[in-house]
């Protein structure tokens, strides 16, 4: 009797307990991969949300600074009492230096840092020795607009031509031609304005337009740089 007792107890089936005890740190188990698996996935959403979100505002930021830019260009340019009015002229003149830095600054964003600060230098040394120039020399800049303008109208219609030839095969040396040629020609603008500012040569700006002759050396300096960039600057690896 007692053997077949001990073989009835060793037949009866696992209790509650003991059957789901396994069951129920398997699931536990299950619930904390769960865990970190939502936690990465929330992490890769956030983290592809917020590039795109950077990309989106740099995007927005880069038309709106340009529409800014040309606007407050035109407004300086073109509107003579206005570049003249304190102190409208200044908040113009801050918009348009805001806006000219930032897209600059998403240019050069493209470039080591190392390009960057060589451009930097040599933008430098060329507009001290431009200065330099105004200031002793017996050349008269100023009296060259006609060849300014000309000049201008090729590197126009070169930048048409190049637009046009890129799409079919990107050509470096003619990039590289272009690139050099808008660097001298800015250096010529730089002379010439800074000689007009001078006012000792054929041609002068009169002393209330200092608004815009800030702005015209301002933009032969950063034309200059633009192009020094495209000649000597490394793309970012």
């Amino acid at each position: 009797m007692k053997k077949g007792k001990q073989v009835a107890e060793d037949n009866e089936p696992p209790s509650y307990q003991e059957a789901t005890a396994g069951y129920e740190e398997m699931q536990a188990q299950f619930a904390w991969d769960d865990k970190v698996i939502r936690q990465t996935f929330i992490r890769k959403v956030y983290a592809i949300l917020m590039v795109q979100l950077l990309v989106t505002v740099a995007v927005v930021g880069l038309f709106t600074f340009c529409l800014i830019f040309l606007i407050t260009y035109i407004a300086l340019s073109c509107c003579g009492d206005l570049r003249r009015q304190f102190p409208w002229n200044i908040i113009l003149l801050v918009l348009f230096t805001l806006s000219m830095a930032f897209m600059m600054g998403f240019v050069s964003s493209f470039y080591n840092t190392k390009s960057v600060a060589l451009c930097l230098g040599i933008t430098a040394l060329v507009c001290l020795s431009v200065t330099i120039f105004s200031f002793q020399s017996k050349v008269d800049v100023t009296s060259c607009q006609g060849v300014l303008f000309s000049l201008c109208m090729v590197m126009l219609l070169c930048a048409i031509t190049i637009s046009i030839v890129v799409p079919f095969g990107y050509v470096p040396w003619l990039h590289a031609v272009y690139a050099v040629a808008g660097a001298i020609l800015f250096t010529l603008f730089l002379a010439f304005d800074t000689q007009m500012l001078l006012g000792n040569k054929r041609y002068a700006i009169s002393p209330e337009e200092y608004i815009f002759a800030t702005l015209s050396i301002y933009l032969d300096i950063i034309y200059l740089f633009s192009f020094l960039l495209q000649i000597t600057g490394e793309g970012r690896e």
